[in-house]
Order: C-alpha cells, then sequence, then structure tokens
C-alpha cells in the first residue's frame, strides 16, 4: 500500500538487519497504535530510533514536553533519552519505527559518522520538511522496502548503504526544517509541562514540591494536585520515575558502582534508594543489573528478539 503517494507500508511487515547488540543493527518496525496502549510513563531505548507517524496530530513526549507531530515527520531519539507517543483515541494511528545502531568510531571517517548521528542532539529533534524533500527522504525507505523482499546475498550491506543515503539527506538539509512547535495544550498543560522539563533537566537535585512550585510561582497546592490531573502522577512519583528511569539506563550501560549511580541520579541514601527502585521495578538495583546482562549475553549467543 502507497500512503500519500509517499510511503510504502504493509501492516505488521518488519525488517530486520543483525541483532540489538552488534555494531551494526536495523529493525524497520511498520505497524499501527492506538489509546489503548498508551504509556503511563516515559521510557528509553538502548539504541538509537527514530519514529515516523503516518496518521496527523499524535502527541510525542521527550524529556517531559509534548510536541504535536504531523504525518510524515521524523522524530529522532537518542539512546537512552525518554520519550513517549501519545495516540489519540479513535482511528487507530500507522507508523513507522526504525531502530538502529552503526559504530560511531569508523577509522577514516568518524567526524563524517559523528556529525550524522549529531542531527539527533538537537533540542527539538523532530524535522519536517516540504513536499519534494519528504518524497525524497519517503524514497530511501522505499527503496530499503523493496530490498528487504528480495533473497539477495548483498542484502544487508545494501540495505545499510541506503539508510546512511537517508541520514546524509537529513543531515544535509536539517537547515531546510520548518517544524515548529505548536501551542496545543492549555496555560495550565503549558505550565506543568513546563515543571515536568525541569524535573528532567534537574532530576539529580535536590528536588521537592515545595521548591518547584515556588520556582514555577504557584503554590504547592495548587500544584500537587493539577500535576496529577495532567500527567497522571503525583510530583513525588513523577520526580522518583524520572531518576529510575535514567538509574535504570546506567545499570544497563556502564559499570559503575550502584552506589555512584544511587548518588548521581539524586538520592539521598542508599536505602532510600533501594526502596524506591524496588517499588517501581520490582527488583533490587543488582538484580536488575544481573538479570540485563543475563538477556545479553543470552542475546549474543542465542539471538534477540525485539518486543514490538
Amino acid at each position: 500500500m502507497l500512503l500519500n503517494n509517499l510511503l510504502y507500508y504493509e501492516d505488521q511487515y518488519a525488517i530486520r538487519v543483525n541483532e540489538i547488540n552488534d555494531a551494526i543493527f536495523y529493525f524497520f518496525d511498520y505497524d499501527v497504535r492506538s489509546a489503548d496502549i498508551n504509556m503511563e510513563f516515559q521510557h528509553f531505548h538502548p539504541f538509537y530510533e527514530l519514529c515516523i507517524p503516518l496518521y496527523p496530530n499524535m502527541i510525542h513526549f521527550i524529556e517531559g514536553i509534548p510536541y504535536e507531530v504531523h504525518a510524515f515527520d521524523i522524530i529522532g531519539i537518542l539512546p537512552t533519552r525518554l520519550h513517549k507517543t501519545q495516540y489519540p483515541t479513535g482511528r487507530p494511528c500507522k507508523r513507522l519505527i526504525i531502530q538502529f545502531n552503526i559504530p560511531a568510531h569508523v577509522s577514516g571517517l568518524s567526524n563524517e559518522y559523528e556529525q550524522l548521528l549529531g542531527i539527533f542532539n538537537q533540542q527539538v529533534p523532530i524535522f519536517r520538511f516540504d513536499s519534494e524533500l519528504r518524497r525524497r527522504l519517503c524514497g530511501k525507505i522505499n527503496d530499503i522496502y523493496f530490498l528487504s523482499t528480495k533473497m539477495d546475498p548483498m542484502r544487508n550491506l545494501i540495505i545499510h548503504q541506503k539508510f546512511i543515503e537517508f541520514l546524509i539527506l537529513l543531515f544535509l538539509n536539517k537547515d531546510s526544517n520548518i517544524y515548529k512547535k505548536e501551542t496545543i495544550l492549555s496555560d495550565l498543560e503549558q505550565k506543568i509541562y513546563t515543571v515536568a522539563s525541569c524535573i528532567h533537566t534537574h532530576y539529580p537535585e535536590n528536588l521537592s514540591l515545595e521548591m518547584l512550585a515556588e520556582t514555577h510561582h504557584i503554590s504547592a497546592c495548587y500544584l500537587s494536585h493539577r500535576f496529577k490531573d495532567v500527567t497522571g502522577f503525583s510530583v513525588t512519583d513523577y520526580i522518583q520515575m524520572t531518576r529510575v528511569r535514567n538509574v535504570q539506563a546506567l545499570l544497563i550501560n556502564s559499570d559503575m558502582p550502584i552506589t555512584e549511580i544511587s548518588a548521581l541520579c539524586g538520592f539521598n541514601s542508599f536505602s532510600q534508594f533501594n526502596r524506591v527502585f524496588r517499588k517501581y521495578i520490582g527488583l533490587s538495583p543488582s538484580l536488575y543489573r544481573k538479570d540485563k546482562r543475563i538477556q545479553h549475553a543470552d542475546s549474543l549467543g542465542n539471538g534477540n528478539t525485539l518486543n514490538r
């Protein structure tokens, strides 16, 4: 099916190149999502991700900030960056998710690869282009779609080449980005999500309801009630969940001692840290790290299946 005369789409179709722990890894997921599977809190991945909504007017959260996105916008997510998509009620929403790893340090090409991946470091890594450039970008993805259906011995290499061409086209035209953050929220919601963004930025610090209320010139009682109305979480739970998500990323991606991770992520005592981590994750931090490393070893030996 050709959507909007731009992108070939087949529901529940997937393209995989290698496994998640390989230096070069791709997973293209053509799928449908709806409001009944909206996540409560933001999550992270150990890989890069591109989200291309194929249905208008979804909301994508990046580190607590909501952005309205339209069909064929391109959302770039860094590894470990907290994010989620909020799908509207009603009609299910088609989307394309591209999850990938490519080595940033390639002998003789490190500067170029770092620049390509650097497009994800922008404060608002959401891209919207005019119709012609959108057509050219979708053309690169369509090439990959058709290559994936062929029994070509060079299939994986050509898919990698085509995806690098896609990233290069995105990089060379980043200054043509016409995305602008739209006012989609009420004054109350904008205020509350400003507080949420502050939590994501300052979670290692000694945050409290009273301090956040004073900083944003609102009463603590008002913030306490309205924050939960808008986000679904109390201020304390939101602070703790943000810290726990960042702890999880460090447990998975570093060998840093757990006591150092605890302090780095804003916990005042190790006993409090253990209690909060168990509350939200159901495991101790040490057991969580051990389980993730066992999963990593198993995936290297037996292949890995991504949660879709």
